[in-house]
């Protein structure tokens, strides 16, 4: 018998009332706003109603360097939370919204998988709640602001050839990533060189996913820079007037959204920001609430370790103020066989046949990259626990191999089946994540805010990536200078690189040493709060494969969704 769909499974899903969710947190009526019946956006002043209640145990959810399929983090995460009910605990999700523009193009939803999932997995892979519209409008009124303010007479005087707030959309399409505007006549605007991003990429989002209120997202939505004069002063969109309106379309996707697992788990779905240029992490106002709704949060961060996790600790939260407790390494075999160099695993392709064949000693050659990581975990004074995530053709002999490889470094580990068998699955993962969560942290942030720009950068690349060093671009170096001189010194770094290597170059596999992290351009998302070095191609704008998702998704006679998955 074959396994079921993701949808067919979500679809077979006995919901509890979104209501009787809300209530399980201790929210009272007057904090939650209906949005349809499955879903409900949370009020801001539950955060004040909150604060007197025990926090819960903040466990983040990250991974080894992931093969381009994914290792199964949010699965994992939901698994998590449903597990926890099986040990009598109570805990509250907290995740990404899923960009649109994958969903159709190659990876497809991310609502977790199997018997681990969020749901409706419809309503969590598409519009949801509207907010991912609701950025993408905020960060186009500016781009329009923009180009009517050169219209008008360019009174800030920004360099036509120095502006760097570009368009976003939703979609993925290569064809806009560089775009000319203002064709046509002169009434129709001053005629320049632009592009697209897709939404997930905008400073907008970073913003909904780091603001801890109401007032400090206007604020930072104020601060934005949307380029710079012929003498380098950064212009920004409260000079441009359009930071007040922004704020004002924004108003409501500040709200979290709330929705429930398979096994009526909460799940507070908020914000989306890209992996890669910015943090990866869900909302901090939704874990200002969720600390408080049970006995452990658990959320996750994007990519491995050395990516999400990171910026999770010293970007997120440098800007909520909350403490993990404990941190999960999710890794399967078929990543660290990968991570051997014997096997080629493409996104959108098949397998390769040998990788399912019993070989505990390529789980073990990948072993360094599990290593690092759980270094990475370390090195912010966090308990690391390593997750197998197990799937149908795996060996006995490789999960051991895995939990070799974790014991050696010290670390908790556990053997998880939640895709197949939901929280069930996933209890030996709960209990040991528990016992992680009750030693004592010693978190403690990779650098300080004083720490020039160039001296934080160092320390990422060295500590976390295992550079040698750091190699600036003659224009990188410019910039990151110029950045200081302007008082962005105090921000964080957020090193945008590969997603495929802990090093800048996709094709290193495991934990590579002897290398130089190449910085080619340095951006600042000043309202984010975070200063972003840029060391490789980085594509902010994806395009679709020759056989996207959406070739698969219909309506069928029934009015019913169909080929989501």
């Amino acid at each position: 018998m074959s396994f079921p769909s993701d949808l067919d499974i979500a679809r077979s899903a006995k919901l509890r009332p979104i209501q009787g969710i809300a209530e399980s947190m201790g929210l009272r009526p007057d904090l939650v706003e209906p949005y349809g019946h499955e879903v409900m956006k949370i009020r801001l002043e539950a955060i004040k109603e909150l604060a007197d209640r025990p926090k819960a145990k903040y466990v983040v959810v990250s991974a080894v360097t992931p093969a381009p399929l994914g290792e199964g983090k949010t699965t994992t995460t939901v698994g998590l939370g449903q597990a926890m009910s099986h040990i009598g605990r109570r805990a509250t999700v907290a995740i990404r919204q899923p960009s649109m523009g994958p969903t159709f193009g190659i990876k497809g939803g991310a609502a977790g998988g199997g018997y681990s999932q969020v749901v409706p997995m419809e309503l969590l892979n598409l519009h949801l709640t509207g907010d991912f519209h609701a950025v993408t409008a905020a960060h186009n009124l500016l781009a329009a602001m923009v180009d009517n303010h050169l219209h008008k007479g360019n009174a800030s005087g920004l360099d036509l050839n120095n502006i760097t707030w570009r368009r976003v959309l939703d979609v993925n399409d290569r064809s806009l990533r560089n775009t000319v505007v203002g064709l046509g006549s002169r009434v129709d605007g001053v005629t320049r060189q632009t592009g697209f991003d897709i939404t997930a990429a905008s400073e907008v989002m970073a913003i909904l996913a780091l603001s801890v209120s109401l007032a400090d997202m206007r604020e930072r939505l104020g601060r934005i820079v949307v380029g710079y004069s012929q003498d380098g002063t950064p212009v920004t969109s409260e000079e441009i007037g359009g930071a007040g309106a922004m704020a004002v379309m924004m108003r409501e996707a500040l709200k979290p959204n709330l929705m429930q697992s398979l096994e009526n788990t909460p799940v507070l779905v908020h914000a989306g920001p890209f992996g890669n240029i910015a943090t990866g992490n869900s909302s901090i106002v939704a874990d200002l609430i969720g600390i408080r709704c049970g006995d452990f949060l658990i959320t996750e961060a994007g990519f491995g370790a050395d990516m999400g996790a990171e910026r999770f600790f010293n970007i997120k939260c440098r800007a909520s103020g909350l403490t993990p407790d404990a941190a999960v390494i999710v890794s399967t075999v078929r990543a660290l066989k990968a991570h051997s160099g014997k096997f080629k695993i493409v996104a959108g392709m098949s397998l390769p046949e040998d990788l399912h064949d019993e070989n505990p000693d390529d789980v073990h050659a990948g072993g360094a990259n599990l290593r690092k990581q759980i270094e990475n975990i370390r090195i912010h004074g966090v308990s690391p626990v390593v997750a197998i995530n197990a799937f149908a053709d795996d060996h006995d002999s490789e999960h051991r191999a895995i939990r070799e490889i974790a014991e050696e470094m010290g670390a908790h580990v556990a053997v998880t089946h939640h895709f197949d068998k939901g929280g069930a699955g996933a209890t030996e993962l709960a209990e040991v994540v528990a016992e992680a969560a009750t030693e004592k942290s010693n978190f403690a942030f990779l650098y300080p805010d004083d720490a020039s720009l160039r001296e934080k950068i160092e320390i990422v690349a060295t500590k976390v990536y295992g550079a040698e060093g750091v190699d600036y671009d003659y224009t990188a170096g410019q910039q990151v200078d110029t950045f200081e001189q302007a008082g962005f010194g105090h921000l964080p770094v957020c090193i945008a690189k590969t997603h495929l290597s802990i090093s800048s170059d996709p094709t290193l596999k495991g934990a590579p040493t002897g290398w130089r992290l190449p910085v080619r351009e340095v951006r600042a998302s000043v309202g984010a709060g975070f200063v972003y070095p840029i060391c490789g191609n980085m594509m902010t704008m994806p395009g679709l494969g020759s056989a996207p998702a959406a070739l698969s998704i219909d309506i069928d006679e029934n009015g019913e969704i169909v080929g989501l998955s």
